[in-house]
């Protein structure tokens, strides 16, 4: 006997069949939506932020004001955001020619602008200014206590009030996504970005963790450097929709969420598996290896030593980074990249080396489109054949295996309880 599971995979599902024998269960983030429809929850969270006055309280008239947002590989749903922020920016009688939107890019590629149009919807897009930030034009604030130097895009630092809207979810080495971190790394320069994440190989960075985090607590100063006057933050469940909404102080507020996401997203098993089989739950998660890569960090430790990974990532535009899939084709064994990170930390070679740390406990197999499909990556058996990944994970396996099940991978984070 069989059982048979749909799990995203792009913009659509794939079906994936595995032996009634062996199944310990399929895990999700128990998001359950708060009371009300999505309009309502924002509207709630703008008239009750959290550690501050109401928006419209906060901002005067004649100020320059930047909305920072998420870029096409985050699930920010920043067409369902920015209407009721615009709309108490006018009541508080704001002229909205005087209001930016910076989409915060990190380091991705600046998006077209169709794809600006689509990400904040016609109207907005022909009431404000909508551009990407620049990781060249960027003003000089200052150095952390951790030795990040602080280089922010002109827009934003030379703005006179600063709002930042996200989605929160968990993040493999800044805890948490949202709050500061739209501003940094999301609108810095490729300095600050590196300086940031050059503390992910610290202990401390790790998924769900905030307080002693060296990655958020760095980020945290150095957005503090340039000041978050405002933030609104959302969860969303596997289908973009907003189940949650906080707003207010960019560190309070966002805290609740990650409260919220730590109760509801955090999984139990009751043993380490043989095999997991994970979807980086579709578009945009799976929009790159280089975003699909969270998904597997986060339950990667689900996992027995020497046991399957698969991976279900459609991967439309491939790697997502050139640092990155030169680091993921080099000639090299996962341990070498490794310690080539351990010697020198390279952006984008991170995301390489984290990839292959999993590979030296587990044999990782991905499942993807024809764009990586022929590609051979240092510690990944990749395919876009779903069959030929399962009959190589029995092969690993035997007959007789246990095997859980995450169809939303980049918001669920498994632990194993005994």
């Amino acid at each position: 006997m069989t059982r048979k599971f749909k799990l995203p995979y792009g913009k659509v599902e794939r079906e994936v069949a595995l032996p009634e024998r062996g199944y310990v269960g399929t895990f999700l983030p128990s998001k359950t939506v708060g009371a009300g429809t999505e309009g309502e929850l924002i509207l709630s969270a703008l008239e009750n932020p959290i550690g501050t006055p109401r928006l419209g309280e906060l901002v005067q008239k004649d100020q320059r004001i930047v909305i920072i947002t998420s870029d096409m590989t985050r699930p920010c749903p920043n067409h369902k955001l920015l209407p009721p922020v615009l709309k108490e920016l006018e009541e508080a009688g704001v002229n909205l020619k005087q209001v930016t939107v910076v989409i915060a890019l990190g380091l991705h590629r600046p998006m077209s602008e169709e794809e600006l149009r689509q990400s904040v919807g016609a109207e907005v897009y022909e009431t404000v200014r909508v551009i990407n930030h620049d990781v060249e034009d960027v003003v000089h604030v200052g150095t952390t206590a951790r030795g990040t130097r602080v280089d922010v895009f002109r827009e934003v630092v030379e703005a006179d009030f600063r709002l930042c809207m996200a989605n929160v979810e968990f993040h493999y080495f800044a805890g948490y996504s949202g709050g500061a971190k739209s501003m940094v790394p999301g609108t810095a320069s490729v300095r600050t970005v590196t300086d940031n994440h050059s503390h992910m190989v610290e202990d401390a960075a790790v998924a769900a963790l905030l307080e002693g985090n060296p990655v958020r607590e760095d980020l945290e100063e150095a957005a503090n450097m340039v000041g978050i006057d405002f933030i609104l933050n959302v969860i969303v469940d596997e289908h973009q929709r907003i189940v949650d909404a906080a707003a207010g102080h960019v560190v309070k507020a966002h805290r609740v969420l990650c409260q919220r996401l730590a109760e509801e997203g955090l999984v139990e098993l009751p043993a380490k598996v043989d095999l997991a089989v994970v979807s980086a739950g579709g578009d945009p998660k799976d929009i790159n290896l280089y975003q699909a890569q969270k998904a597997l960090d986060n339950c990667a430790g689900v996992v027995r030593p020497g046991g399957v990974i698969i991976l279900l990532a459609e991967c439309g535009e491939g790697y997502g980074s050139k640092i990155f899939q030169e680091w993921m084709t080099a000639d090299k064994a996962p341990e070498d990249l490794l310690e080539d990170l351990r010697r020198q930390f390279v952006l984008g070679g991170h995301k390489a080396a984290a990839i292959s740390k999993v590979s030296t406990g587990a044999e990782i197999i991905l499942v993807t489109s024809d764009v990586l499909a022929n590609e051979k990556m240092v510690g990944v058996t990749v395919t876009a054949s779903l069959d030929y990944a399962l009959e190589r994970a029995q092969e690993i396996l035997g007959r007789e295996f246990t095997y859980a099940v995450f169809p939303l991978g980049a918001s669920t984070l498994p632990k194993v309880v005994n």
